[in-house]
């Protein structure tokens, strides 16, 4: 198996000496391609500090982090602008909708702000197992939460990225809803060979992944650490 993500030493301190805090204390670990790792922790724990870490949405102290071969903290901002826009995914609590465009829209809006035309073979069987081919019209205040949390998914897994990081994706969203969102985006993942890495407080939601990463304090307390 490839390794699709790594991160070796990764830490991300606030303020300095004996008054820092510590959200990330030296995390090291590696994620296979197709993997489905559910990153659980309480609140504070420092697992949403891992996932900006992760998507380089943020930049840690020290440490390094490895995207499909790729040493993603040694880039300059543009170069990691589009670094991120094709090889990183982002499902988020919030779905981030663009509300003046219908669904079909905002699924292929990452690939077209990048210049390039949709898969659209791709593309249409992402949407048809994600169950939304006949809401393609529909703006996105017409949808269910359910529903557009789905969308978000597809225009996650649209420009066939190497790794989908999904930060509570479904914090927003009530227990059966959420079991049903978090099982479609493992079949996704699956049926698509994508490599997911999910933030969750759910021990449930946790146990449909297939393999659990424990965060307490910044550092890694349980799970499999590689």
């Amino acid at each position: 198996m490839k390794t699709i993500l790594e991160t070796t030493n990764l830490k991300k301190y606030y303020g300095s000496g004996e008054m820092a805090v510590r959200a990330l204390d030296g995390v090291s670990l590696s994620v296979e391609n197709g993997e489905f790792i559910a990153v659980i922790g309480v609140s504070g724990s420092g697992k949403s500090t891992l996932l900006h870490m992760l998507g380089g949405l943020d930049r840690p102290t020290s440490g390094n982090v490895m995207v499909d071969g790729k040493e993603i903290l040694k880039m300059k901002e543009e170069e990691l602008t589009i670094f991120r826009r094709r090889k990183i995914g982002f499902v988020f609590q919030r779905f981030n909708l663009m509300p003046m465009l219908n669904i079909y829209e905002n699924i292929v809006l990452p690939i077209q702000l990048d210049g390039n035309k949709p898969d659209k073979s791709y593309v249409n069987k992402v949407i048809k197992v994600l169950g939304l081919e006949n809401k393609l019209e529909n703006l996105p205040n017409q949808l269910s939460g359910g529903q557009q949390q789905r969308v978000a998914i597809a225009r996650a897994l649209a420009t066939k990225p190497a790794i989908v990081l999904a930060d509570e994706p479904t914090g927003n969203l009530d227990s059966k809803t959420s079991q049903d969102v978090i099982g479609l985006l493992k079949v996704t993942g699956k049926k698509f060979n994508q490599t997911i890495v999910m933030i969750t407080h759910s021990e449930e939601l946790a146990q449909l992944a297939d393999r659990i990463i424990r965060i307490e304090d910044g550092k890694i307390s349980g799970g499999d650490t590689i």
